[in-house]
């Protein structure tokens, strides 16, 4: 009777996950009665296949192969919890690696010592151990590559890869990130020459451009334009960094700090178009782009453009588990906790309620990107019950290359609201402190502090 038992659950087992298999064909083929094998079909491949998965390690996995998922591989591994248990489900074709190098030194020129793997795998930007292939197989950590989820079934506990693989959890980690946003490609923006940075394949194909570029175009004042355009001064080119705002870096900058700012960026030779929106990119006799065109009707010649006009959270094939419509991204709560249970979110692409402001907040930054990793893997494998308490951090680095007159590095913390007090004249320090109604201190901004400085 037990043998007859246990044979009755496993084809109960390999029943439901044929149910999982069909229900993803019905929902991308639709429910027509032409589209639907009969019954007695599906039975009989669902005794051969279904009961089948294509990860070893199905305790935990983690969706996506970026910082967090480098983090949260860690947390596992310090807790003794990661070998033959925890798979990584990634979309690149390398371990995770310290993102933050992609719009640094890793568009630096050949004889300028620029960052390649395996130098920056995870964790090293915190002063961790390099995570490379090598450290994944030996902790017993499997790792799908180049194959990423496609759908998502919460009620049998299975994900479906690109490559057709079925994929079983006991619990799910999302850590999809951000996609690049993209201009339209009826203006321009899959134009031969146009390059959107988000992974190390967008990077090499960057690289390459800027080794045969001449002038080049970035759109965007923010983060990603402002330290690309930096790395591009490394190659001695003609750069032109265009953006509908007044000044560079607008959600944090104020008007006082950005003037000093563009002004060391035109000391070495990066040009500024302020107020002004892409029209379309236009392509020249052999297809590649040639020029910006802007709305009021002015050219801005570019063999090469780079566009940095933010990012999208990446919440596909999970909608169903809970989006946040406000800030977009994954809803969890202050351990990473997502509607459903042993469904979880982290970095860049959770929703989460940032304690001290009192609001719901997405942060997409490596900093947040890896507390976030550990602090939900520690709730996920301990007793902690700790609601996750951040300090908002960002930083740039830039100018930084070999031969460079002057290296740059910002650092805030905080919130950049209420009035602010300006400190020093940025030679080479300058410090900006956001001061509330109240008094209160809240946002605070340091370049080229030293670390004691900094800890104060």
């Amino acid at each position: 009777k037990a043998a007859q038992m246990a044979s009755a659950a496993a084809a109960a087992a390999a029943g439901m996950g044929c149910y999982s298999q069909t229900s993803w064909a019905l929902r991308r083929l639709g429910a027509g009665g032409g589209a639907l094998a009969s019954a007695a079909t599906r039975r009989r491949n669902c005794s051969v296949a279904a009961a089948v998965f294509d990860n070893q390690n199905r305790e935990y996995v983690i969706v996506g192969g970026g910082n967090a998922a480098g983090y949260a591989a860690r947390t596992f591994v310090e807790h003794g919890m990661a070998d033959g248990r925890l798979c990584i489900v990634s979309k690149e074709a390398v371990p995770p690696y310290e993102r933050p190098a992609l719009t640094k030194g890793y568009l630096f020129p050949p004889e300028k010592k620029p960052a390649r793997l395996p130098g920056f795998h995870t964790c090293v930007g915190s002063g961790g151990q390099r995570q490379t292939a090598e450290w994944y197989k030996e902790n017993g950590i499997e790792v799908l590559y180049e194959d990423p989820v496609e759908a998502f079934d919460g009620k049998t506990q299975t994900l479906k890869t690109s490559s057709g693989k079925i994929l079983k959890y006991g619990s799910l980690i999302i850590s999809t990130g951000c996609a690049a946003a993209r201009l339209p490609e009826k203006i321009g923006g899959d134009l031969p020459g146009v390059h959107y940075i988000r992974d190390v394949a967008d990077a090499d194909s960057l690289v390459s451009s800027l080794g045969k570029a001449k002038k080049i175009v970035v759109i965007g004042g923010g983060y990603i334009g402002m330290e690309v355009a930096a790395a591009a001064c490394g190659w001695n080119l003609d750069t032109t960094i265009i953006f509908p705002e007044d000044h560079i870096m607008p959600r944090l900058f104020t008007p006082s700090l950005a003037k000093k700012y563009e002004e060391l960026y035109e000391q070495n030779g990066v040009k500024f178009v302020k107020g002004a929106l892409i029209d379309k990119l236009d392509a020249g006799s052999d297809g590649r782009v040639s020029s910006a065109i802007l709305k009021d009707g002015s050219v801005v010649e570019a063999d090469t453009v780079i566009v940095g006009i933010g990012a999208k959270p990446s919440v596909s094939p999970f909608e169903a588990v809970g989006v946040n419509i406000e800030v977009g991204g994954i809803e969890v709560d202050s351990m990473f906790r997502t509607s459903i249970p042993s469904i979880f979110a982290i970095g860049d692409v959770a929703a989460f309620p940032l304690k001290m402001y009192d609001r719901i907040a997405r942060v997409e930054h490596v900093d947040h990107a890896r507390k976030s990793a550990q602090h939900c893997i520690e709730t996920l494998l301990t007793s902690q019950a700790k609601a996750y308490d951040y300090l908002p951090y960002f930083y740039s680095r830039v100018f930084e290359y070999e031969g460079s007159s002057r290296k740059i590095w910002w650092q805030f913390y905080g919130d950049n609201v209420g009035e602010t007090i300006e400190v020093g004249n940025f030679d080479p320090k300058i410090a900006t402190f956001w001061i509330d109604s109240d008094s209160r201190l809240k946002g605070v901004f340091l370049e080229s502090g030293t670390p004691e400085v900094i800890k104060c």
